[in-house]
């Protein structure tokens, strides 16, 4: 299975192709993590990502343990974008 990109930081390498959202959900499906990002002119994009990426994307948000990334900004690219 292919898989999205995602970041809890600004990206340092090609910005230009990357989009920021904000997480709407975190959900698991078919053994992969599913993230919903809402984005600024008010679409909605579903990432899938693995459970490794999910854990290092969320541990580096300025959240607390154990706390939702639900509402926190990021920075996305879609497979094949």
């Amino acid at each position: 299975m292919d898989h999205d990109r995602i970041h809890s930081k600004k990206p340092t390498h090609d910005i230009e192709r990357w989009s920021t959202g904000t997480i709407e959900s975190v959900d698991r499906r078919n053994g992969h993590c599913v993230v919903t990002v809402g984005t600024d002119d008010r679409r909605t994009v579903e990432l899938t990502v693995t459970f490794a990426i999910r854990d290092l994307f969320v541990s580096r948000l300025d959240i607390d343990e154990g706390e939702s990334p639900v509402g926190e900004h990021v920075w996305y690219r879609k497979r094949g974008d």
